[in-house]
């Protein structure tokens, strides 16, 4: 999930992401690559949308290597299945948000805007 940010940078993002110039707010990924030091490898874990301020000067500057992928489920979902079949690890506390099917244009909403705190939304028939 993406890092809140602050000032006026994090309020541009968030008028274009309402046009639709954009599809994520882009806070964490700069901040981490400014970080980062010459030479080092900059890992992307997860999943981006467009974002139209990357900073690939830095990148080039520093003689970064830059990884990306996605979390591989198919891999690892068996096992945490099994697991939670057995009792062994109770999944739930990663659920914050909790509707009903007839409750999803509001779910994704609040999902969207991470409205009362929902990160995490279950949908149930």
């Amino acid at each position: 999930m993406e890092a809140h940010g602050e000032g006026i940078g994090y309020a541009v993002d968030g008028v274009k992401q309402t046009l639709r110039i954009h599809t994520d707010r882009g806070t964490a990924l700069p901040e981490a690559i400014v970080a980062c030091r010459k030479g080092g490898t900059f890992s992307i874990l997860g999943v981006y949308g467009v974002l139209d301020s990357f900073p690939l000067g830095v990148i080039m500057n520093r003689g970064l290597t830059v990884r990306t992928a996605q979390q591989h489920g198919q891999k690892y979902l068996p096992r945490l299945l099994e697991h939670a079949q057995a009792g062994e690890w109770d999944p739930t506390f990663l659920v914050t948000r909790r509707f009903s099917l007839e409750e999803a244009p509001r779910g994704y909403e609040m999902f969207k805007t991470k409205e009362d705190g929902c990160v995490r939304a279950v949908f149930v028939p």
